[in-house]
């Protein structure tokens, strides 16, 4: 299953060729370039270049000027988008030294230690990719990758492995410290062996009109901005205002709720309970509030994994309201307690609950739920320097995009998606 498939049936083979041919020019030298990275001092300062301006890009510019303020020692050097006017205004924002709107330029400069990948959803995988292979370490934002590309996740992971670059998923709320006290409650035992989660994301808004704005609705093709380039391996379709500047909207570029905002709530289940990559997923959705888009607005997993465990997912941008949060803060149950996670006022806590007949006793574990994404960043850079795995790491944001990409395939399909543990696939 690839975007070669009758999933894009216009696409064109140029797009994937010209991908290929750069790749292997890049991974014929991964190695070399791995090793060429610069190795960073406990004190030195770190280079952050950015692919990709847009909206994600301009909030983590002002994450990092806080960490700046804090002392943290990194500097943003490049930044580099596909349309000028945003990335000369990401360069002024910034502070930048030099900006490019050809990512492989930004790649081969030296003082880029860290990408930040933070275009849209078809072009993460592919630059954190090339980032990899030209020796620099990444922060990728989600989803991880297209849910169209399904050999993308397995081919990062594989990438990150030999060439020892750090790679970080966005998905902050993994700097929750709740949910590191939850994976050892659970390893130890407290709710027996767990059989069910229950997650999930709820908001209210689209990705229109008001999500999304045009920044000019006479843009056009041409030297300040490269359709082409947006394009990657999507299939060839005249320039479109809205496509461009709106692309959530569109199944070519984005996967709705699920690879948006799915991740956020499920990385952490992922984390917590150990879980690798699923037997099965159905999925259903539509919608249900918003018309004037391709993807859904409301979608609703089941996923079954190895060893009778199931994880519920499910969401909508018609309603904000959720029993724990709008987040939906997970529900883990196991064959002798549930596990929540609760504010109640100032106070958060871990609160384990007995089922019938269990000898469990119910506890109320004080603890802290809450996302700070300067914590996040802080801890990724000091696993560039330390070269350790950072919270929301490669190998666990591939096996949660997989079952993203499956669920979306589920819906679209009207089927059950199976994944192939031997083969580590999808089954076509």
């Amino acid at each position: 299953m690839s975007r070669n498939d009758t999933l894009h049936p216009a696409r064109q083979d140029r797009h994937t060729l010209s991908r290929r041919a750069f790749n292997t020019t890049l991974a014929a030298a991964a190695l070399t370039a791995a090793s060429a990275g610069r190795v960073l001092g406990a004190n030195e300062r770190i280079h952050v270049g950015i692919i990709g301006c847009g909206g994600r890009a301009e909030a983590h510019i002002q994450t990092l000027f806080k960490l700046q303020e804090e002392g943290v020692s990194v500097d943003i050097t490049s930044v580099c988008d596909i349309y000028r006017p945003r990335m000369e205004k990401a360069k002024e924002l910034s502070g930048a030294k030099r900006a490019t709107m050809h990512h492989e330029e930004l790649l081969s400069w030296d003082d880029v230690d860290v990408v930040l990948a933070s275009g849209p959803d078809h072009g993460h995988g592919y630059h954190a990719l090339d980032a990899m292979l030209a020796g620099k370490d990444v922060y990728v934002e989600k989803p991880l990758c297209h849910w169209s590309q399904v050999e993308l996740p397995k081919q990062l992971v594989e990438t990150a492995n030999q060439t020892g670059r750090i790679v970080q998923i966005g998905t902050q709320w993994m700097v929750i410290q709740a949910y590191h006290q939850a994976k050892d409650l659970i390893r130890q035992g407290a709710i027996g062996k767990p059989i069910m989660a229950e997650t999930g994301y709820y908001r209210v808004g689209d990705w229109g009109e008001r999500g999304m704005p045009v920044d000019d609705p006479n843009a056009k093709p041409g030297p300040d901005l490269d359709w082409d380039r947006f394009l990657m391996d999507c299939p060839k379709r005249p320039f479109d205002v809205s496509r461009f500047f709106r692309w959530r909207m569109y199944w070519d570029y984005a996967g709705g709720p699920i690879t948006d905002l799915y991740p956020h709530p499920y990385t952490p289940v992922a984390y917590m309970l150990d879980l690798g990559y699923p037997d099965r997923v159905v999925c259903t959705g539509g919608k249900y509030r918003y018309p004037d888009r391709e993807v859904p607005d409301t979608s609703n997993m089941i996923i079954e994994y190895p060893g009778d465990f199931a994880a519920i997912l499910t969401g909508t941008q018609g309603n904000d309201y959720a029993c724990l949060g709008t987040d939906q803060r997970p529900i883990i149950r196991g064959w002798d307690a549930t596990m929540t996670f609760e504010k109640t006022g100032e106070k958060d806590e871990i609160v384990i609950r007995p089922t019938d007949g269990s000898s469990v006793k119910e506890q109320r574990i004080p603890t802290e739920i809450r996302t700070r994404e300067t914590e996040f960043w802080k801890g990724l850079l000091e696993c560039c320097r330390n070269r350790t795995q950072p919270a929301g790491n490669i190998e666990l944001g591939a096996k949660v995009q997989v079952a993203m990409q499956m669920g979306i395939h589920a819906l679209r399909a009207k089927r059950t998606v199976e994944f192939d543990q031997q083969r580590q696939c999808i089954v076509d």
